[in-house]
């Protein structure tokens, strides 16, 4: 049986973390497995809109990465995923503290995932609420490609047997 290869999650973590748009909004992904991700961060001013209150984008940004995430483990190595729609549904502002975002696999597809994404605070009030598409793409924005963008060579293998599993756990 196909399984998750831990080592490639905290490495694919370590890696998209690093990424320019993740630093500029200063989110991390902290959790990757089948079906799921896990998104936070902390809220700063450049958050904000000119009112104090949280951008939209911010909600639309955490909820396209949560999603998209939620659905990685679930395609093979050599498939990309480019997100074809966001939809956010904005239920409550907020001007400080730490968000946290859950995504979930709705649908892993051929061509087309769908996920879903929830962000609430540290008191567990929901704050916003979406939805993605991503397209599946052969050869285009894979994770190697993302590796080679940001420098890094290689990543541990992304799927290992259940006996490699077992051996590595003893």
């Amino acid at each position: 049986m196909r399984m998750i290869n831990p080592d490639h999650i905290k490495a694919v973590i370590d890696v998209i973390n690093q990424g320019p748009y993740f630093q500029l909004l200063s989110m991390e992904v902290s959790e990757l497995g089948l079906g799921y991700s896990k998104v936070v961060v902390d809220l700063e001013r450049k958050h904000l809109n000119p009112f104090g209150g949280i951008h939209g984008g911010v909600y639309s940004s955490l909820i396209d990465t949560a999603a998209y995430w939620a659905v990685y483990c679930d395609v093979d190595d050599n498939a990309g995923l480019i997100s074809l729609d966001v939809q956010v549904d904005n239920l409550a502002p907020v001007k400080e503290g730490r968000l946290f975002v859950e995504g979930k696999r709705i649908k892993a597809g051929r061509s087309v995932c769908i996920a879903e994404a929830t962000v609430i605070d540290n008191k567990g009030k929901y704050l916003a609420h979406g939805m993605s598409k991503q397209m599946l793409t052969s050869g285009l924005q894979t994770i190697s490609q993302a590796l080679s963008a940001m420098g890094y060579k290689s990543l541990p293998p992304k799927f290992i047997s259940e006996g490699e599993l077992e051996r590595d756990m003893d």
